[in-house]
């Protein structure tokens, strides 16, 4: 089996050794670039399956770069930000962030998120087969979808959540229920990352003749998508 290619693109040095380090001995390939500039063109030089992005850093910060990527890739994106910055953290999941992991963080948290999401994104691990209902058509195989015929630029995490919304069409979901079956954990208090995947989703579909959304908050509980 390949082992996994992971881009870690942050400007303190002695932190991206360590990781490094730590990545390569659980079984990862890694490539590092050290400020916002050099990551952009070695996205493509590593072939990574994976970037784990620091937001500070010098000539070009984080969010540009993820700014830039989302204009070209869809490829998995796992932010690095300062402890209790939220700002930060909703600004790059606006942008098309996966998910984030406060620093400092342990090389074990970050190998285990890094699994989490490619388990996510990964085509070969998704359930084989079409859901076609009503406007909404969702290839698993190839993990895309599409809404009255036009395709949707879903990331992976987007695609994730809903999938799982759809896969209990009509019934609410908790938050709690969403998080770990589409972000493959547990929603720790007071985070938004959740509801601005879910913001994002609705944003790309749009919305019924009558200005609804199918997806639609259910007050106390979490939400739910319907399609009438």
């Amino acid at each position: 089996m390949p082992m996994p290619s992971v881009l870690l693109i942050d400007d303190d040095v002695e932190l991206v050794a360590l990781l490094n380090d730590y990545l390569q001995q659980v079984g990862f390939t890694v490539a590092t670039a050290h400020d916002g500039e050099r990551a952009l063109g070695a996205i493509v030089d590593a072939r990574a399956e994976i970037v784990v992005l620091d937001i500070m850093m010098p000539r070009l910060n984080g969010l540009e770069v993820l700014r830039r990527i989302r204009r070209e890739s869809n490829i998995p994106v796992l932010m690095l930000t300062a402890r209790g910055d939220e700002i930060d953290r909703i600004a790059g999941l606006d942008l098309g962030a996966d998910d984030y992991l406060a620093k400092p963080c342990s090389p074990g948290e970050l190998a285990a998120r890094i699994r989490a999401i490619l388990r996510r994104t990964n085509t070969a691990a998704g359930p084989q087969g079409m859901v076609a209902e009503g406007p909404l058509t969702i290839d698993q195989q190839r993990r895309l979808a599409s809404w009255n015929g036009q395709r949707l630029l879903l990331t992976g995490i987007e695609f994730s959540i809903l999938e799982v919304l759809v896969g209990r069409m009509g019934r609410p979901v908790s938050r709690q229920d969403l998080s770990l079956q589409a972000l493959d954990r547990p929603l720790a208090p007071y985070d938004r990352s959740l509801d601005v995947h879910v913001s994002a989703i609705r944003q790309k579909i749009g919305t019924f003749d009558d200005g609804r959304s199918p997806i639609i908050s259910v007050r106390g509980v979490g939400y739910q998508f319907v399609l009438e």
